[in-house]
């Protein structure tokens, strides 16, 4: 269910500022869609899908190199983790890592440091103990650690984060390089792919994306094993990225920027916010699904600018001091909370429901393009604290 506007298919109610966005982005590309929980971002907009012949786009996968969303079901007793939730939760707060820094002294290492060439590539190498610093950190932001109850009353944890400030560096880096312009509502930066820096690029996007699972896997393998639990299954997926992929018969770069491949069959982890269902859905292949170059939602998508929630502030000898009170108070956020049955750590108002739509009217959107396998009903949320500087959080 989706409206054409200007050759651009656009699932949701259209915002006019990203689909002024997604109108500069798509002179320049094959095809362009636009998901239901789409928004304004930064050169191309969130929920924007965008497939070029010979171009990827650095400006366009955006700074959380390969985001991405990952559930795991674990064989623990959800009776039992209903009434342990609170120290549960405590127990995840006190060992994950949230925002800038790492709380625990657990070393966390992968073989990626070892193996991938890209590490030989300068802006890459410079990176390097950064990245070693940062693996199985959350960091801050939209990004969390949730505990699930599904309709099967079976105990799922779900995590959202990225390639932290290893990502955010290499956009940077490669964005400026491309000769991008700082601002929103810029031309996107495009590197062709035969090129030096295209192919640079393309190989540090994809050591981000490893790194980036490399991250979210440690964090589900900690979860489990502070509840005494066994993974029995996973969905992994990432948005943020630039695919190879065939559409229409041809080979196309497909940058999903806050949108998630959805090929038939494939099956994804969505979140809604921390107070709202989540889903585990899979793609299925039908002419709206060929029209979104197979793609789907990330999440629930913003209505309400993390400023206009949150008000304005300005950091003061490393604190916050705040200059313009926002719309949305603690108060009113956790008594979304509360009612909702949801133990939470850390977050703040930014991200209170308030600040999104509802999941469950943006996937009825895409009902031609997803099917949804399982309900996933959050019972422990954990994010990082309200006053948490992290450059990298989004």
């Amino acid at each position: 269910m989706y409206k054409l506007i200007n050759n651009i298919p656009v699932w949701g109610e259209p915002l006019e500022d990203a689909v002024r966005q997604a109108e500069v982005c798509a002179r320049r590309a094959e095809a362009f869609a636009l998901m239901a929980d789409h928004h304004i971002g930064y050169a191309m907009p969130i929920g924007g899908v965008a497939a070029y012949a010979d171009y990827v786009s650095p400006s366009g996968v955006g700074f959380d190199i390969s985001c991405g969303n990952k559930a795991v079901l674990l064989d623990a007793d959800a009776t039992d983790v209903r009434a342990n939730i609170k120290t549960i939760m405590d127990d995840i707060w006190q060992t994950i890592s949230f925002g800038i820094g790492r709380k625990n002294a657990e070393p966390v290492d992968h073989d990626l440091f070892d193996h991938d060439p890209a590490w030989a590539i300068p802006v890459v190498k410079k990176l390097k103990g950064l990245a070693r610093e940062q693996l199985g950190t959350v960091g801050s932001g939209n990004h969390y650690v949730d505990l699930f109850i599904d309709e099967q009353e079976r105990v799922w944890c779900g995590v959202h984060f990225g390639s932290r400030g290893f990502g955010h560096h290499l956009a940077d880096h490669y964005i400026k390089a491309g000769g991008g312009k700082d601002g929103m509502n810029v031309e996107p930066v495009l590197l062709h792919i035969d090129s030096a820096l295209g192919q640079e690029y393309i190989a540090a996007m994809k050591l981000a994306g490893r790194y980036a699972y490399a991250g979210r896997d440690w964090v589900c393998r900690k979860v489990a094993d502070l509840l005494g639990a066994r993974i029995v299954d996973e969905v992994h997926n990432h948005h943020n990225f630039a695919w190879r992929e065939t559409h229409g018969g041809r080979e196309l770069w497909v940058v999903r920027k806050g949108a998630t491949p959805a090929f038939p069959g494939q099956r994804s982890f969505v979140g809604g916010t921390m107070a709202e269902p989540a889903v585990i859905l899979e793609g299925i292949d039908s002419d709206e699904s060929r029209m979104a170059l197979y793609s789907t939602v990330h999440g629930a998508g913003r209505v309400m600018s993390r400023t206009r929630a949150a008000g304005k502030r300005r950091w003061k000898k490393g604190r916050p001091v705040t200059v313009t009170e926002g719309e949305v108070s603690r108060k009113m956020m956790m008594n979304w909370v509360r009612q909702a049955g949801v133990e939470l750590r850390g977050a703040g108002v930014d991200e209170s429901p308030h600040c999104y739509k509802r999941l469950e009217e943006v996937l009825e959107y895409h009902k031609e393009t997803v099917r949804i396998l399982h309900k996933l009903t959050p019972i422990g949320v954990a994010m990082a604290g309200e006053n948490e500087r992290d450059p990298y959080k989004d």
